[in-house]
């Protein structure tokens, strides 16, 4: 076999894998021509290779950001360095669509794209290479682990039975509110309540009404609270609201208005219809308290006092003083 033949066998075979690979490649003039266009774009876009010869890229994909890419890839040109772009940044070049049967939840194809320079014997780049890679199953699955994490980050932070805040995360937001106001001195409250004569609802009729009664409790804070404001469950039928940048004086105006809404509500659980009061206790946050532990001593001990001393269904705000 002579040298020349086995240079064109060489060639052929170099052509039938640039074709054949599962990776798009484009090579393009300097006027942004298509000079290559191998199986794999062929195959996705639906255009044959002589369809496209020497078009203009931006005629062919009006979805590509013609200003953008220009960019891209004029400092290819000129710098003759290799650039990049993955789908983060940018989900595609090619619109293409996604036939991938694991990732059938995406509507197009991901993509990580490579521009590479074609430099000739001259030392010019005179074409520039795309390399595009269909990255779609990448992009599903990381997509669908941060929406899971998400997912899971708030059910970390959320109480079940509620919807609102556990424990551990309120007290979170509760501390750093109180080293906020270490810094500011702006006023801050903290509401404390829970249902009065609760073990009497349980016991009378049952705890799957007890716990409908705590859902409908919770339900009423959320209409009430602002989005600036932190509200969560204490633990069984004990609640506690955050109120930023708020004075005991507007706290009270706040705690009322939800005291005499749940004084005038009706919960009904299948054929049974009850009502129920609550007690709250409120503390605004000033030089006397010294952690934020303290400060839901301070609202625990007018939420006391609102059940021991004012009979209950009343509020109370906290005064060293008493």
């Amino acid at each position: 076999m002579s040298l020349e033949t086995e240079q064109l066998n060489e060639l052929h075979w170099l052509m039938e894998m640039l074709h054949t690979i599962d990776v798009g490649l484009v090579v393009l003039d300097r006027q942004y021509k298509v000079q290559i266009w191998n199986g794999f774009m062929e195959n996705h876009s639906g255009l044959l290779p002589r369809e496209v010869k020497d078009k203009i890229l931006f005629d062919l994909f009006d979805e590509i950001p013609k200003d953008w890419f220009k960019r891209k890839a004029e400092s290819v040109f000129l710098l003759k360095n290799r650039a990049f772009t993955i789908w983060e940044q940018r989900p595609y070049v090619f619109k293409f669509q996604n036939y991938r049967p694991i990732t059938g939840t995406a509507d197009f194809m991901y993509q990580n794209t490579t521009f590479i320079p074609l430099i000739s014997a001259t030392g010019v780049v005179s074409h520039l290479c795309l390399i595009v890679y269909d990255v779609t199953d990448n992009a599903v699955h990381k997509q669908d682990l941060e929406r899971v994490n998400s997912e899971l980050a708030i059910l970390s932070q959320t109480d079940g039975l509620t919807q609102l805040f556990n424990r551990t995360h309120w007290e979170n937001c509760l501390q750093g509110e109180y080293k906020r106001w270490c810094r500011s001195r702006s006023s801050s409250s903290l509401v404390m309540l829970d249902i009065d004569h609760f073990k009497r609802v349980n016991d009378s009729y049952g705890h799957m009404v007890g716990d409908e009664v705590i859902r409908h409790l919770a339900g009423v804070i959320r209409e009430h609270v602002r989005e600036t404001d932190i509200s969560g469950r204490y633990g069984g039928e004990e609640f506690v609201i955050l109120l930023a940048d708020t004075t005991a004086e507007n706290a009270l105006v706040f705690a009322e208005r939800l005291r005499k809404e749940i004084a005038e509500a009706i919960v009904k659980y299948n054929d049974i219809e009850i009502s129920y009061s609550i007690s709250l206790g409120i503390a605004e946050i000033d030089e006397s308290i010294k952690t934020y532990e303290t400060w839901i001593e301070c609202a625990d001990a007018a939420l006391y006092q609102s059940k021991e001393e004012g009979g209950r269904n009343c509020v109370t705000i906290y005064s060293n003083k008493s």
